[in-house]
């Protein structure tokens, strides 16, 4: 791609995310749907403007880095442990329940092959916590006691995603479970997500210091976005999603995450925190529709038989299973009907990571085109049904 090339599909991206993000909030719905949309208008699907490449991924990339890393700024870690048992009980059910239903429907009802029925279950278990933050943070319900419960347990599904996918794929290549590997990738991530956070708290001072000392301007985002990247790398090594680095990042040098090691790092806490936000936000608020206009664009409609009736049969059947077993997970939850079925209907969206799934079981050859096209229906389904739905269930949620 040269570079003018490049900066066409950029201007599309920006332009195109703001004019419908604007166009979403005036009708008073989540300006990501608008982003996700313009990213579906603008893709393959409609005007084959700009067709997602390694460029445009990473690119997205770098705006989901961004958004977590933000709404792990605003995170009460303590509120967050606080409500880590029904977190926990909301995502065990939530990858639980699509698993084993959508196993057992492809297999036993729809008559699909064992692999498959194995890879549309690990499918239907993914939520993307990209859509679900973003969702909150439009509809203002971020810092709510509902928001903690969904981030805490969309960063559990984030991870077991992950893990059933290696599985899966380990599974398709090899004919066996890597138990043992698996187990202890899995160690790691829980280690990396205690042990960050705090190294990174304990770097305040140092960064408080080289942002006193400066004699350029820029440092503090240079320094930040350089530690979101860090943690990003050794997230990915240690087989973690790099999303949890950056969310692990923005928890550290939180406002509200301290630890017992004097006053000082509490003082360069508070006043860094203040200049962190004033500095990332422009930044953070250009990358992030990035993401959603390319998760929209990587959504291609065209490979969709609308016209087939075996399509629509799998199709519905599977959307059903797909929407259900996750808005059940919010049986869990102390408190009203409505803020249960909230929590269940934000673990909905399946967004990029339910299309990874989809191209890792057509590339690898689990997938064939009808199964391919009735996943990426559903991912699509999924990602523009959730946001809907919870602007008018969410309504004075605390």
């Amino acid at each position: 791609m040269d570079a003018s090339a490049f900066f066409f599909k950029l201007l599309a991206i920006l332009v195109s995310a703001k004019v419908f993000a604007e166009i979403f909030a005036h009708l008073r719905l989540p300006s990501v749907l608008g982003e996700v949309i313009a990213g579906i208008i603008i893709g393959p699907s409609i005007l084959g403007i700009i067709i997602p490449d390694d460029t445009l991924y990473l690119l997205a990339e770098i705006g989901i880095l961004l958004l977590l890393f933000e709404v792990g700024l605003d995170t009460d870690i303590g509120q967050l442990v606080k409500l880590g048992i029904q977190s926990s009980l909301v995502a065990v059910t939530g990858i639980l329940a699509p698993a084993l239903l959508g196993f057992w429907i492809s297999n036993h009802v729809l008559n699909l092959p064992v692999l498959v029925s194995l890879f549309i279950g690990g499918t239907l278990v993914a939520t993307s916590i990209g859509i679900t933050v973003r969702v909150l943070v439009d509809l203002r319900q971020h810092q709510t006691t509902t928001s903690r419960i969904v981030l805490g347990a969309a960063v559990i599904d984030d991870i077991a995603g992950v893990v059933i996918l290696a599985l899966l794929y380990d599974f398709a290549v090899t004919g066996e479970v890597g138990i043992m590997n698996t187990a202890q990738v899995l160690g790691f991530i829980v280690v990396f997500l205690v042990i960050a956070p705090v190294l990174t708290k304990l770097l305040v001072p140092l960064i408080h210091k080289l942002y006193s000392g400066r004699r350029t301007k820029g440092m503090i985002p240079t320094i930040i976005v350089s530690l979101i990247l860090l943690l990003a790398i050794v997230s990915h090594k240690v087989g973690a999603p790099e999303i949890l680095g950056s969310f692990a990042a923005g928890v550290a040098l939180a406002r509200r995450f301290f630890l017992p090691l004097g006053s000082t790092i509490e003082h360069y806490s508070h006043d860094l925190a203040e200049k962190i936000e004033e500095n990332m936000k422009p930044i953070i608020n250009l990358f992030v529709p990035v993401f959603f206009v390319v998760v929209g664009a990587s959504i291609n409609f065209k490979v969709i038989d609308f016209g087939s009736v075996t399509f629509w049969q799998i199709a519905g059947v599977l959307t059903v299973v797909a929407i259900i077993s996750k808005m059940v997970s919010g049986i869990w939850v102390k408190g009203s009907f409505r803020k249960k079925l909230s929590i269940g209907t934000a673990m909905v969206p399946r967004g990029e990571v339910g299309l990874i799934f989809a191209e890792i079981g057509k590339k690898s050859g689990i997938f064939d085109d009808l199964i391919y096209a009735v996943v990426v229906f559903i991912v699509a389904l999924t990602t523009l049904f959730a946001p809907v739905l919870l602007r008018f269930i969410m309504k004075g949620e605390e």
